[in-house]
């Protein structure tokens, strides 16, 4: 497997380790990037591998979406929004289907989209220093397509605590959240990330992969009629006014008319 924005490496074991590799911008979510970690999902949920971790290169997990694809929204269709929008649910669904065990190793911040990445991981760890937020409502957004994958970890009590303030919160306050299982000093990351694979190497392949689909068929449904509400909702606040002050004031590099 060859990709652009993704390092991906296998070892002998068949322990696949996918790498956001665009560290110069803090692994931001690309229109390439969400299409890439869709392919390599799609291409890993039908070979032999045995366990897939997630992380990124550089200082940051994930900061969200890409500048650049944030703007192109300003001046797309409303057909051309949704379709975006449609682009980043799909990543986070073929994530969060993916029939293999699926280990977040989050050696830094995440925010916005990368919370969501954290939440498609079936257990992630996370460093201690890191930083999250769901930053979506200071630029006049929501965090609506990461919105069922979040709900679905963390429950609406603990969601509603962060869902929609923006604020920034630490590792400790992720782990108490649900967002992330473990926290760990940046020196233990690989050794906590290996204590989460190794017990599913002695496991069933099969049996794993139907016992994850029956633990997400309990759950919170997270269907196609749910996913299209979410992209809706967001397609709708691309649309109004809040958005663009907010997001033009983050360019601008000014406060939005709402900050007191």
């Amino acid at each position: 497997m060859s990709y652009e924005t993704l390092q991906v490496t296998r070892d002998d074991r068949g322990v696949v380790t996918v790498t956001m590799n665009r560290g110069e911008v803090h692994n931001a979510l690309s229109a390439q990037m969400m299409d890439e970690l869709t392919d390599v999902a799609g291409v890993l949920g039908t070979d032999d591998s045995r366990v897939v971790i997630l992380t990124g290169a550089g200082r940051s997990f994930c900061a969200g979406g890409d500048l650049g694809w944030m703007r192109a929204q300003f001046d797309a269709t409303a057909d051309g929004r949704a379709t975006e929008g449609r682009r980043l649910a799909g990543m986070l669904q073929a994530l969060n289907t993916l029939p293999k065990p699926l280990i977040g190793r989050v050696q830094g911040a995440a925010f916005g989209g990368g919370v969501g990445l954290c939440c498609v991981c079936d257990v992630t760890v996370g460093v201690e220093g890191a930083l999250f937020g769901l930053t979506e409502t200071r630029l006049g957004l929501i965090p609506a397509t990461i919105g069922p994958y979040v709900i679905a970890r963390i429950g609406e009590g603990m969601a509603r605590r962060v869902f929609m303030s923006s604020r920034r919160f630490d590792a400790a306050e992720a782990q108490q959240l649900g967002v992330i299982a473990r926290v760990v000093a940046p020196d233990a990351l690989d050794a906590a990330v290996e204590a989460e694979v190794t017990p599913y190497l002695s496991c069933a392949p099969g049996a794993v992969a139907d016992a994850k689909a029956l633990a997400r068929s309990l759950g919170p449904v997270i269907d196609q009629a749910e996913i299209a509400r979410t992209v809706d909702a967001l397609a709708a606040r691309w649309q109004g006014g809040e958005a663009a002050e907010g997001v033009g004031a983050f360019f601008e590099k000014r406060k939005p008319r709402w900050v007191r």
